[in-house]
């Protein structure tokens, strides 16, 4: 079924000093109808390095949508991968604008953060923020060299966005983390927040950022009137 010999194999379980292609794991964890924690861990077995996230449709676990959606007044929204879009709460569409109202195509935060000038608008520090969401970006599409819906993602910015174009060339890189926002509202005014991002273990290409508001401001009574709409 995984189109391997039976003589390699047997030295494959017998742990001789052979070094499997990926492509061969791969077809065994096929065959062998491994979960993705077996999968995970017949690669490093088998070649000592972690394996490449399978390719499919992603989804967000019902357990993390029910989280952000429990979250009350705290904004929250999850990113795939290439930073699409995935789920996000009440709060969030209040703050940042209607996800659900984008095509689907635009539904994506480097896209929205150059292309989309109500989000712009919202940013006060647009030109910091845009250079460090670039250079966090790069990060992560360095692990997905050559997938062509990064390179489509890139090659439509780089295209579309003379910022994008200007950032991409710095090859700049940074981490996600902690640390304060400013959001200048179209409805209610300055909003400022604390955000972190979260890596759920069972996805961990997946990043949940979560924006709790400052309590020595105005923001909880400011959001407050937002969400009574």
């Amino acid at each position: 079924m995984a189109g391997v010999g039976a003589t390699w194999y047997t030295w494959l379980e017998q742990g001789r000093d052979v070094r499997a292609s990926l492509d061969v794991l791969e077809a065994i964890s096929r065959a062998l109808r491994l979960t993705p924690a077996e999968r995970t861990h017949l690669v490093l077995l088998g070649r000592g390095e972690e394996p490449p996230p399978c390719k499919s449709a992603e989804r967000v676990s019902a357990t993390v949508r029910r989280l952000i959606e429990n979250l009350g007044p705290n904004p929250a929204y999850v990113i795939g991968r290439r930073w699409d879009y995935l789920a996000w709460n009440r709060a969030a569409s209040a703050v940042f604008g209607d996800f659900a109202a984008l095509p689907r195509a635009a539904r994506n935060h480097v896209w929205v953060h150059f292309m989309d000038a109500a989000r712009r608008e919202m940013l006060p520090d647009w030109e910091r923020s845009a250079r460090l969401v670039v250079a966090k970006f790069r990060a992560d599409s360095a692990r997905h060299i050559g997938d062509p819906e990064f390179e489509q993602l890139i090659g439509t910015l780089r295209r579309s966005s003379p910022e994008f174009c200007q950032a991409w060339k710095r090859h700049e890189v940074a981490r996600s983390g902690e640390g304060r926002k400013e959001i200048r509202h179209p409805q209610v005014g300055t909003l400022r927040f604390e955000h972190a991002v979260f890596h759920p273990t069972d996805s961990p290409e997946q990043r949940l950022i979560l924006y709790s508001p400052l309590a020595d401001e105005d923001t909880p009574a400011k959001l407050a009137r937002l969400l009574e709409h």
